[in-house]
């Protein structure tokens, strides 16, 4: 659903887009478009299914020889439940500007010999491609373009996670951590259609819900038994109600598994739980409901586990960067922006869950994320990434002249 446009598409006067670059820095990424293209070829042929952690940790031993060679530092290779996250914390700048994005994908070993790597007619397209191999090499590019004047990426981190895809269960706390006091947090997600940044997300939950009954002959002696699927029906219907369309918020139960044999009563049953929603009150609402489910037939236990995944990305934590990239855009003669709100999740939702500014899907430009259909927008790589570097420099600009009125204050 798109966003309101009052609250995101309207720029604001307190934001000043000072230190753009001319327009002429698009057409350095669009003679640099090769090198771009030639990474996102590396990246994409080293499969790296977030379930694999042996993938993993090759790809991530790519992107860390990839990102120190444009941003001229190692990376620390920080490893938790044994999935391989890098970290780049150039400089050290008082106020940080985090740029963030994942290099695990949804594509399992093999998926290139289904959904080949390749370039036709100005598309891009190859497993990962756009969701976001594309933003991982656009993220170093951008930074490797700030360049030493005025103190370059100074102040700059730059965080490649593993487990995205996953929902990120060991990255979260070092995403949060890192997020923590920074001025802005960019993530490097793809676009929505047509390019939009998206402005709001929705927060997810998930939940599996266990049903036990009791097994009986289902010919003989259906009556002794106490079944699984029917309670599991009652239970299914009770949570397809939590839902609520003018709320926004979607409760929709998914995954089904129920009993042994076809002529027995099951025993056993369990059934998944996804939920999208727009605030934190819904959340709350919702996760209250789950756990307050109760069995329907008599024997039958229902035990409810999971909860709260990921918070919502509210609108009021991108309003002012969307106003800032929208100007900046318009400068860089590649306007205007348009803004969404999602109802995917990313990591964007961590960093608006502890307060830090953020702005999601300054990614590539394409479609079709974990589809057969996958691809990127060659032409639209030298502008996004014209786009980032004008952002990341704006946003380091403020800050360093915001530390020096500090210190001119304490003089």
């Amino acid at each position: 659903m798109a966003a309101d446009d009052s609250r995101t598409d309207v720029a604001d006067a307190r934001v000043a887009p000072r230190g753009a670059p001319p327009a002429a820095s698009v057409a350095r990424f669009e003679a640099a478009l090769p090198r771009v293209l030639a990474d996102i070829e590396a990246l994409v042929r080293c499969e790296s299914p977030s379930a694999d952690l042996a993938a993993v940790a090759r790809s991530a031993d790519l992107v860390a020889a990839m990102g120190a060679g444009y941003l001229a530092a190692e990376p620390e290779r920080i490893v938790l439940d044994g999935r391989v996250h890098l970290r780049w914390r150039l400089g050290d700048g008082p106020r940080r500007v985090l740029v963030l994005g994942h290099h695990d994908t949804v594509w399992p070993i093999g998926s290139l010999a289904t959904h080949p790597f390749g370039i036709e007619d100005g598309v891009l397209r190859g497993p990962g491609c756009f969701d976001m191999k594309a933003g991982v090499v656009m993220a170093f590019h951008a930074v490797a373009a700030l360049g030493p004047a005025a103190g370059g990426a100074d102040g700059v981190t730059v965080l490649i996670t593993g487990d995205e895809e996953l929902g990120s269960p060991s990255s979260r706390a070092l995403i949060e951590e890192e997020a923590r006091g920074c001025v802005a947090a960019l993530v490097l997600e793809a676009s929505a259609d047509g390019g939009a940044l998206k402005t709001e997300r929705k927060g997810v939950s998930l939940y599996e819900v266990a049903v036990r009954g009791r097994a009986a002959h289902a010919g003989l002696e259906p009556h002794l038994g106490v079944n699984a699927s029917v309670e599991a029906a009652h239970q299914i219907l009770a949570v397809a109600a939590l839902g609520d369309a003018a709320a926004g918020t979607t409760v929709t139960p998914t995954l089904l598994a129920a009993g042994t044999t076809s002529n027995t009563v099951p025993a056993q049953g369990l059934f998944a739980v996804d939920v999208r929603v727009r605030d934190a009150a819904e959340q709350d609402r919702v996760d209250r409901a789950m756990r307050a489910l109760r069995p329907v037939l008599p024997g039958a236990e229902v035990e409810v586990s999971g909860g709260p995944n990921r918070p919502p990305l509210p609108g009021a934590a991108s309003r002012d960067l969307f106003a800032r990239a929208a100007r900046l855009a318009d400068g860089l003669g590649i306007g205007p922006l348009a803004s969404v709100a999602v109802g995917g999740a990313s990591d964007g939702n961590f960093t608006a869950g502890v307060g830090t500014p953020t702005l999601d899907g300054l990614g590539a430009v394409g479609g079709g994320a974990h589809a057969d259909h996958e691809h990127v927008g060659t032409a639209e790589l030298p502008r996004r990434t014209a786009l980032l570097t004008a952002l990341l420099r704006d946003l380091l600009a403020q800050s360093r002249d915001a530390h020096d009125e500090e210190d001119d204050a304490c003089d």
